[in-house]
């Protein structure tokens, strides 16, 4: 058992050394970086001409609170994740000292530390872009107010919204925000693992249909196809938001005790039922998977 453990954790650990030489993994943290920069660039230059200052989270809360950029993250997660499973050189010598099963779990624990260590590393890019105009304490600042309670934050595109600040503080709203990008991208990450297995390159393909029905699913764009009332538009709201998985991922899209959409604890155990269930698959998929190996003819 001991021997497993530790053959398990030393074969993520391979998958990690990948890091240093491969251009496609700089390649999505640098554009995860660069969509932070674009993303929180607006609430930096309004707090900035109003000369007011923020929370220190709060460039997070507003940037990835929102379903847009978190579709927009999902794309640096497309290329962090397209290759896997890794199958290079040394994986027929590693398949012959240690069993399937186990590098099957190693390929699992990546893919979750992987997701964790991007979001960790979003949330910290955030935070130093915007340490400026930064302060630590765990209440909303005046930038927030201004935002949230006048048209301006609507103006500028930034999805500041009233009952996120009336119900919650900042500290458990962020907690809440990367546990919803981190199940978001687990189920994406899952999908893909998945896809690879079943046939080469599907992954990609699955990924990309999974970040589009969840674009196509909102109800703004629902409501404007459609042309529905306002009543109308309200029932799709509720709907498209138990239906999508990005909606799942989106904060404010959440039941805050006063109508019918999700609840956070829903959205939670959707996106681990679901990463459990493909996980479980892959599982299985690897039992019968023909490893096709490159790099290993002279």
């Amino acid at each position: 058992m001991v021997n497993g453990i530790r053959q398990i954790w030393m074969l993520t650990a391979i998958n990690f050394r990948r890091w240093r030489r491969s251009p496609q993994i700089w390649l999505a943290f640098g554009l995860g970086f660069v969509a932070c920069f674009l993303l929180t660039n607006k609430t930096v230059v309004f707090a900035q001409s109003h000369q007011t200052v923020m929370q220190m989270f709060e460039p997070f809360i507003w940037t990835f609170g929102d379903a847009k950029s978190i579709l927009l993250i999902s794309l640096c997660l497309l290329l962090l994740f397209a290759d896997m499973p890794s199958l290079g050189a040394e994986v027929p010598l590693i398949l012959i000292r240690t069993t399937r099963r186990r590098w099957m779990a190693a390929q699992i624990l990546y893919l979750a530390l992987a997701t964790v260590i991007f979001t960790v590393f979003l949330l910290c890019a955030s935070c130093i872009l915007c340490a400026q105009y930064g302060f630590p304490a765990n209440k909303w600042s005046e930038t927030a107010a201004i935002l949230s309670y006048s048209a301006l934050g609507q103006k500028i595109a930034v999805p500041a919204f009233i009952k996120v600040l009336e119900l919650t503080y900042p500290y458990a709203c962020t907690a809440h925000i990367f546990l919803l990008m981190l199940g978001y991208s687990m189920t994406l990450a899952g999908l893909m693992f998945l896809g690879n297995l079943l046939r080469t390159r599907l992954g990609m393909v699955f990924g990309i249909v999974f970040s589009g029905f969840g674009l196509f699913l909102n109800p703004d764009i629902i409501s404007q196809w459609f042309q529905l009332s306002v009543y109308q538009s309200r029932s799709a709201n509720i709907l498209f938001g138990w239906l999508s998985p990005l909606n799942h991922a989106t904060y404010y899209m959440h039941n805050f005790g006063y109508d019918n959409l999700p609840r956070l604890q829903n959205s939670y155990m959707i996106f681990a039922g679901i990463s459990a269930i493909l996980f479980i698959l892959a599982f299985w998929r690897s039992k019968k998977y023909a490893f096709c190996f490159t790099g290993t003819e002279d």
